[in-house]
């Protein structure tokens, strides 16, 4: 039974573990929030879209803000971002786990947090739309790998 003013989307908000936000004018993150948001709710994670009124609130972001990486807001309060927080969700589904303890290993995090970069800096593209030329981004691609964050 629900209290007066209640609704479903506060109740699940207080029954989640952890808060998964992504990009909602992304068609590739909204395909991998549909592909895989059955399997995260089931571990009690909810999906929310960044550019939600309560997201944007909770996680102290400016509506104009530009969305640069997926947010992961634990129970607790504590907020990750990008292979940060997909490190953390692995670590809370038992057969993902691994990529989370392989992130410690030396090196890992600094190549997940570079990998996580270059396809966030392609999200609009991936569905073949972009007109980026291949060389550039090749060019590119290999300056920023060597990067250090």
């Amino acid at each position: 039974m629900m209290a007066a003013g209640t609704t479903s989307a506060a109740l699940k908000r207080e029954a989640a573990h952890a808060w998964i936000f992504y990009d909602g004018d992304c068609s590739f993150c909204t395909a991998m929030a549909a592909r895989f948001g059955p399997m995260l709710t089931r571990h009690h994670f909810v999906l929310v879209p960044l550019q939600t009124p309560w997201a944007q609130q909770r996680l102290g972001m400016k509506p104009d803000e530009p969305l640069t990486e997926m947010k992961l807001l634990t129970a607790g309060g504590i907020i990750f971002g990008g292979a940060d927080a997909l490190a953390q969700i692995a670590r809370r589904i038992w057969w993902a786990w691994p990529l989370f303890a392989i992130s410690f290993l030396p090196g890992i995090k600094i190549l997940l947090r570079v990998s996580y970069r270059q396809v966030a800096m392609r999200r609009y593209c991936l569905s073949g739309t972009c007109a980026m030329h291949k060389k550039a981004v090749r060019h590119k691609i290999t300056t920023v790998f060597f990067e250090m964050p």
